[in-house]
């Protein structure tokens, strides 16, 4: 199990929405390097980066800040947010980017992640993020009438690295993670499923860590870790144990 501290990034800043809602950021850092510095230091593994105002605008507009953050350090990155097109996959990927996540384009253009998934094995990850079950495209911005589960069974045999599963209503709310949906989700699928929306405490670092848990691939930290509900030690040394044992 990874746990991923988020840097969700806005107008080149670190900061963190409310049930996706741009009006509801919350800015915690304007030196995303420093912060993506700050969370290596802490011992963390992987970082999960994603370009807010990229998932709106339907191409990379954080860029500057990415590339800062690739510069300051060496774990691995994946990156979501307005990754469209094959030419956007491969450019961050050659900058230096482990994973790319495909959200809005693996609803209207499957066939790009495939072919992504096909070019480059074990880097492309799928975000879907649900709203009542139904996956949200466009920065959250629009709802569409397919179903977690019916877009992941797509990929099933494509080669995706991961798909990252986030339950829109709880997400920078702190109501905890959805286990439930997730593990359904992983369940039904033999692609690693990454939780995200809600992790709160370190309750649900254990709920990870649990046998009805074990398919999942990690958790996707972010406001818990911010504003100190989520001690990054503790957490990580619940981790590092369950995986001795």
């Amino acid at each position: 199990m990874i746990l991923f501290p988020a840097i969700d990034l806005k107008n080149g800043q670190c900061v963190r929405l409310e049930q996706g809602d741009m009006a509801r950021a919350t800015v915690f850092n304007l030196n995303p390097a420093a912060q993506a510095q700050s969370f290596a230091a802490q011992g963390f593994e992987y970082l999960h980066v994603v370009d807010l105002d990229g998932a709106f605008a339907g191409k990379p507009v954080n860029a500057e800040a990415v590339e800062a953050m690739l510069k300051t350090i060496k774990i691995p990155v994946q990156l979501g947010g307005g990754i469209r097109d094959l030419k956007t996959v491969e450019a961050w990927l050659d900058k230096g980017i482990a994973r790319v996540i495909i959200g809005t384009a693996a609803v209207r253009d499957p066939e790009l992640v495939k072919s992504a998934a096909k070019t480059f094995p074990g880097r492309v990850a799928v975000g879907l993020d649900a709203r009542d079950g139904k996956v949200a495209v466009e920065g959250w911005a629009e709802t569409s009438q397919v179903t977690v589960l019916e877009i992941a069974k797509r990929f099933e045999d494509a080669g995706v690295a991961a798909i990252i599963f986030t339950d829109i209503a709880r997400d920078g709310l702190l109501k905890g993670l959805n286990l439930e949906a997730t593990i359904a989700l992983a369940d039904a699928i033999s692609i690693p499923v990454i939780a995200s929306g809600g992790l709160a405490s370190i309750e649900d670092v254990k709920a990870m860590l649990t046998p009805r848990a074990k398919k999942l691939a990690g958790a996707i930290a972010g406001r818990a870790l911010y504003d100190g509900r989520l001690d990054p030690a503790a957490a990580l040394t619940l981790i590092r144990d369950a995986r001795r044992s």
